[in-house]
């Protein structure tokens, strides 16, 4: 299961390079299922992965001019507190075992599986269903919601300390639909949030986790290696968003379904700690 989980890696960064979220939604899944990983260390090795491989692919997108800046200081500020308060003191304050119900116990690790089963289906949906908006003032330039876009920042921020998850499947519709921003910016700026997001919330799993850094940067080695690969794509002519835009989400909702529930309900095998 290994080997698949390898080439699962790379389809990671390839997914993050052609349209800046997908790939990090699958990562705690490859993780655990593949890799027999623990799930809710999981989602701190997801946010290194994620994070790294977003900000390699965020600089192509820089020297192209892909990267609104404003909106990704404005959108990560309260993402960035939101997610380091999230893995430093909430996560670690989550009893191992919630609740007993009868003969069924509802662990931190289910619930994190759990939390995470759902947020996929959303995430499939939400990217297949996203439409571009106007969002314009009567100059033609874009409008600043700033309480708006605090809030979601602070959201995205909280359910990416939660499951490990880098949010472009939910910021990059708010970028699109919210901001008017065309569809390649909307990938750049996102890449850069989720980088921030992922890469400081890793750092507060530091003082309370024990990393495999070699498992660990081999994994993001092939993560990195797939988006340069997508981005690569993107900038020779292929452009996922333009014709083939319900691909992604489809293909996630694919995953959802195949995804075994044992693996939910049942054992998870611990290989990498």
């Amino acid at each position: 299961m290994e080997y698949f989980g390898y080439l699962a890696s790379l389809v990671i960064g390839i997914s993050l390079g052609l349209i800046g979220g997908g790939g990090s939604i699958l990562t705690v899944p490859v993780l655990v299922y593949l890799f027999g990983v623990e799930p809710v260390l999981a989602t701190a090795y997801s946010l290194f992965v994620v994070g790294f491989t977003s900000l390699i692919g965020s600089f192509p997108k820089y020297k192209n001019g892909e990267i609104d800046l404003k909106t990704a200081v404005i959108f990560g500020i309260p993402s960035i507190l939101a997610v380091y308060s999230t893995r430093a003191y909430i996560v670690p304050a989550i009893p191992s075992n919630i609740t007993n119900i009868g003969t069924f116990v509802l662990t931190k690790s289910l619930m994190m599986m759990l939390l995470f089963a759902i947020l996929m289906v959303f995430a499939s949906v939400s990217m297949i269903r996203t439409k571009p908006a106007v969002d314009k003032d009567e100059s033609g330039q874009r409008v600043f919601n700033y309480p708006m876009i605090l809030l979601e920042g602070a959201m995205v921020g909280t359910l990416t300390g939660l499951v490990g998850a880098g949010g472009g499947f939910l910021i990059i519709p708010v970028l699109v639909s919210k901001r008017n921003i065309p569809m390649k910016k909307a990938i750049g700026t996102s890449l850069v949030i989720i980088a921030a997001n992922s890469l400081i919330g890793f750092t507060g799993d530091l003082f309370h986790t024990i990393i495999n850094w070699p498992f660990l940067l081999f994994v993001t080695t092939l993560a990195v290696g797939g988006i340069i690969l997508g981005i690569a794509e993107t900038t020779t002519g292929f452009y996922i968003s333009t014709g083939y835009k319900d691909v992604p989400g489809l293909v996630l909702l694919l995953m959802v379904l195949a995804l075994k529930p044992a693996g939910l309900f049942g054992k998870t095998a611990i290989k990498k700690v």
